[in-house]
């Protein structure tokens, strides 16, 4: 048996238990280890020596976290309960309820994508948007489950889809990797083939808007980051919530587009210090405050840096590798075994490591060959590679598409990483994914 497989297989039955997804990783990868043939000390030392590449993300979490928290000493969260119960209105105006629904599922699903490429923010808004909107989807009595796909969605579409923003860099690792396996291709003809995956992903999301998430769901109503202290709020303090968010994005932007380097850390600390400043945010309070924020972010940040550790034992073993070689073999020339095959590879491969763009280069170097060998189009061969990147990342425990989402919906401890985000957003996204990348494959 393959070490990938049996790592993977054994942190999502792990989690699938409830048992601690942090755990699930560390059994995961010790297990992948000795199957892969490193002994315990060499699985433990390369554990050990992985979990830091996940640490700026994880402190860039905690501090996304604390001014997510912040935010709330304006009233800011208060001042949407109120808005929202006008919008709602009298019990059994069902219309104006939905109108509601709609508007808010709206305004996330732009505000995600726009995360992509508009404001390329990826899931550093999510910390910031959505705990305060939980007291308003209580009112609302919005599924979370039906959220979480939603903002999947706009995190993982257009990068497969659009080249601009995250999606030109996804497309250029594609093209560069695609190059060096032997195949040339062009950067305008990667948005056409992965038209068809991108439309699997978008039917996904009218499944769970429309049938599986449709009905009302009640949740207790819970302070968020247990802050059990409402705060007045006034235009002035409202008016400083949103210069303080403003100057939080800007900051990032500016750092990540103009400078070249990771603004999230610097970006919510700039928003702390509009608060700070402002004396939204009294000094008696601030560390209580912080510190409540940074714990509301600690489990998302621990997943995240023990995922380092896990994928860089399963790469240390050499199996990813070989579970591509081993696809390859099993093929026999059949195009369209051989397609749905190098999808599943690149689903497991996904589900492991967390990330797309860090899978691309691992399968393009057996894919493309394969793919020239079975004949197959260069736009089906591009389908083929975008998919396969793009699949696992949503469903992952250890994928920013899944952690994102949860680091806001679980803001008040009313929402389940495995059942409420993961496993809703595999459903939905990853089965169309392959359907329609598998279509791709056959008919470009």
């Amino acid at each position: 048996m393959n070490a990938v497989m049996i790592a993977v297989i054994v942190m999502l039955i792990l989690s699938l238990l409830r048992i601690n997804v942090v755990f699930a990783l560390v059994i995961g990868a010790f297990v992948g280890g000795l199957t892969g043939g490193l002994d315990v000390a060499t699985t433990i030392q390369i554990f050990t020596d992985g979990l830091g590449g996940n640490a700026t993300v994880a402190l860039s979490y905690a501090l996304l976290g604390a001014f997510a928290v912040a935010l709330s000493t304006t009233g800011l969260p208060d001042a949407m309960v109120a808005g929202a119960v006008k919008l709602v209105g009298r019990e059994g105006e069902t219309r104006r309820k939905t109108l509601s629904k709609v508007l808010i599922i709206l305004m996330i699903l732009t505000m995600s994508i726009f995360s992509q490429n508009v404001i390329p923010v990826h899931i550093a808004f999510i910390p910031v948007l959505i705990p305060p909107l939980l007291k308003v989807l209580n009112e609302l009595q919005v599924d979370r489950r039906l959220i979480a796909t939603v903002l999947t969605f706009g995190l993982i579409t257009p990068y497969m889809f659009l080249p601009v923003g995250f999606g030109a860099i996804f497309h250029e690792i594609m093209q560069a990797n695609m190059e060096q396996s032997g195949l040339v291709v062009a950067l305008s003809d990667i948005p056409k083939a992965m038209a068809i995956p991108a439309l699997g992903m978008l039917i996904g999301l009218l499944v769970a808007i429309f049938f599986s998430y449709r009905k009302n769901r009640v949740y207790e109503t819970r302070e968020v980051a247990n802050q059990e202290q409402s705060y007045s709020y006034s235009p002035k303090t409202i008016l400083i919530a949103v210069i303080a968010i403003i100057v939080s994005l800007t900051v990032q932007l500016y750092l990540s587009q103009q400078l070249g380097v990771e603004g999230m850390i610097f970006g919510a600390l700039a928003g702390l210090i509009v608060l700070y400043a402002s004396g939204t945010l009294k000094r008696k309070e601030a560390d209580v405050v912080i510190t409540s924020g940074m714990k509301m972010m600690a489990f998302i940040g621990f997943v995240m840096i023990t995922a380092s550790g896990f994928a860089s034992v399963l790469k240390e073993t050499g199996h990813v590798e070989l579970l591509v070689e081993n696809a390859a073999n099993m093929i026999g020339g059949n195009q369209a075994v051989g397609a749905l095959l190098m999808l599943v590879v690149g689903l497991l491969v996904t589900m492991g490591i967390g990330s797309s763009f860090s899978t691309i280069p691992i399968i393009t170097t057996i894919f493309v060959p394969l793919c020239l060998e079975l004949g197959l189009s260069p736009m089906a061969t591009i389908a083929i590679v975008g998919t396969a990147a793009a699949l696992g990342d949503a469903g992952s425990p250890a994928s920013d598409s899944t952690l994102g989402p949860t680091s806001g919906l679980a803001a008040d401890g009313n929402h389940n990483h495995i059942w409420d985000t993961c496993v809703p957003t595999f459903i939905h996204y990853n089965i169309p994914l392959i359907i329609f990348g598998w279509i791709a494959a056959i008919i470009l």
